[in-house]
């Protein structure tokens, strides 16, 4: 897209008709590769082909909406057909400080050598070979028959087939310009026939200087925050910045400011939800609960209040890897300065963590019926998520390296609300007091609490083992200890085992670790060459079946059978012993002992 362009200057658009009002998009939509924004690489390529003289049959063009595909294509068209009154450019040319013969019919897509074709209504062969039979013929007045073809993707299979010979070899007076926002659907025997460039979304940087120039020329008082948030609005698309810049102009009917575009987008204050962010990096669940609520009695969206704290979560870890991210001037000056020193102060294991978290809450508040108690219940799992510690503090913490630390400065934790945070305060856990002691919040309700120094265990055979798992309601790790562990050696504290094939890669390991959380003393886990005894299952199903042909020798089972041709044992269930009453001894008197 483009730089503001004066409507009477030279190589702008026209100027506004009289008794119509024209969008920004249209108005200042460019018309020379001087006007160009953002791509950068493609007019710089365009422009050595042309002054080479090495100019190609067909180009494509490709990109999002709204970065100026169709635009570049007039501007190209306009480009191959420069031609001025007084005869004195002779060639194509990029060029074009003022209006030349053919510039003003192309502009406005009414040059009866330059057609433009929409292939999303036009997209059969009949259309394909109305094409092929129209490029033979010479152009009527302009230097090129220029066809472009907006979203040619859209075309059948046949018509792209049908076009092949035609873009392959057309005559010396035809180009082709193709655009389109789905690259992948054109088949690569049209690709290969064409040079392809990809339009890149325009930076906010630009997009944001680009739509003051353009408030200057319209007269319109805007705050540089009111833009910024336009910009970002607008993804990297120009038409999309344009457009939201008119809708904004409108909505605020004079001098138009950051409140007013955040109003027409939903949006929450920037600054608030940093100040979510931080309560929530504090685990301070009252303060970002009601942060939240303020926000949506406001009119913000819970999906998009969590968006933006994931956007900025995403900031905040770019900042983190390349500190030369928060020079941003599309972001606000709280943005940058707190950016940083979340940046500083968080550990890139906490930031992907809560990152992972809000991208899956944005999508259960979408699909719930009441999103903004979907995202009170995201916020809750993330403020208790802060403290606990992270994998490798797990880690050290069960190999008994160290204790897991309480004030974590380089990490996120619990602690009070507050504006601000000081560097010796960082993000530390937070207590409360219960009798005599300080506790983790979680202490007084979650069990692991409590495991973090079990008494020791003795387990002396490896049934009592698999019986102590049961009783820890591991049912994953049980389930593969009798299906798919065979016994090699067994001691208290040392286990030899081989694994079956359907063995989890992870078992020994994480068995290791769980042995020795649960005992309270070192385990050595070791898989072993040797073949090793029967697994549990296996021994299982034998005595099962050997208890099955048992049954079936009875021969009353056997009366049973033949009774019911096609009837077999399902099952064998064996009854509790019942008890037997025992008469008591009689008492012996020292006559009857005589």
């Amino acid at each position: 897209m483009s730089e503001p362009a004066t409507p009477a200057g030279p190589g702008s658009a026209p100027a506004e008709p009289a008794g119509g009002y024209r969008v920004l998009a249209r108005k200042y939509r460019p018309a020379s590769f001087d006007d160009l924004i953002g791509q950068e690489p493609m007019v710089r390529t365009v422009s050595n082909a042309f002054e080479t003289g090495r100019i190609p049959q067909a180009w494509i063009l490709t990109g999002v909406r709204g970065v100026g595909k169709t635009t570049t294509a007039r501007i190209l068209a306009r480009a191959l057909n420069y031609e001025l009154p007084d005869g004195s450019i002779t060639g194509p040319t990029i060029h074009m400080p003022t209006m030349g013969v053919h510039c003003q019919a192309i502009i406005e897509s009414r040059h009866i050598d330059v057609l433009e074709m929409d292939a999303a209504s036009h997209n059969s062969v009949d259309d394909v070979r109305q094409i092929n039979d129209a490029v033979r013929y010479a152009p009527v007045s302009a230097r090129y028959k220029v066809y472009i073809l907006d979203e040619v993707h859209m075309l059948s299979g046949a018509a792209f087939n049908a076009l092949l010979k035609t873009l392959e070899e057309p005559p010396p007076h035809a180009k082709f310009i193709f655009a389109t926002t789905e690259i992948r659907k054109v088949p690569v025997t049209v690709l290969s026939r064409c040079q392809r460039f990809d339009l890149r979304r325009v930076e906010g940087a630009v997009l944001v200087k680009h739509l003051a120039g353009i408030a200057a020329k319209e007269g319109v008082e805007i705050e540089e925050a009111a833009l910024a948030l336009v910009a970002r609005a607008a993804e990297g698309s120009v038409r999309d910045s344009l457009s939201l810049l008119d809708q904004a102009i409108a909505h605020a009917a004079g001098a138009v400011r950051a409140e007013d575009v955040r109003q027409m987008l939903g949006l929450a204050d920037r600054v608030r939800v940093v100040d979510l962010f931080e309560h929530l990096m504090k685990g301070d669940i009252a303060a970002a609960l009601t942060e939240l609520r303020a926000q949506y009695d406001i009119g913000a969206d819970p999906a998009v209040v969590l968006s933006d704290l994931a956007e900025f979560t995403h900031f905040v870890t770019r900042v983190k890897v390349v500190p030369s991210v928060a020079d941003d001037v599309s972001l606000s000056e709280a943005e940058r300065t707190r950016g940083r020193d979340f940046a500083s102060k968080l550990s890139m294991r906490v930031l992907s963590r809560t990152w992972q978290m809000l991208l899956k809450g944005v999508s259960e508040v979408q699909a719930s019926g009441r999103p903004v108690a979907a995202a009170e219940m995201v916020l809750v799992r993330i403020a208790y998520a802060a403290d606990l510690p992270t994998p490798d503090e797990v880690i050290r913490s069960l190999n008994g390296e160290s204790a897991l630390p309480a004030p974590r400065p380089s990490g996120n934790g619990g602690g009070g609300g507050g504006a601000g945070v000081s560097a010796s305060q960082g993000f530390a856990p937070r207590a409360v007091a219960r009798g005599s002691a300080a506790v983790s919040p979680r202490s007084a309700e979650d069990p692991v609490a409590h495991e973090q120094a079990p008494p020791t265990v003795a387990l002396t055979t490896f049934e009592q083992l698999v019986a102590f798992v049961a009783e820890k309601r591991d049912i994953a790790t049980r389930m593969t200890l009798e299906r798919d562990v065979r016994l090699v050696r067994y001691e208290d504290g040392q286990l030899e085992i081989a694994l079956e094939a359907s063995a989890p890669r992870t078992f020994v390991h994480e068995f290791q670790r769980k042995l020795t959380t649960w005992t309270g003393k070192r385990w050595i886990v070791v898989v072993s060459k040797e073949q090793g005894a029967q697994t549990l299952r296996e021994k299982q199903e034998e005595q099962r079946a050997e208890v099955e042909r048992g049954v079936q020798a009875d021969p009353l089972v056997q009366a049973v059978l033949s009774r019911f041709p096609g009837a077999k044992i399902v099952g064998v269930t064996q009854a509790a012993p019942e008890a037997v009453d025992v008469p008591p001894e009689p008492e012996l008197n020292e006559d009857d002992e005589d």
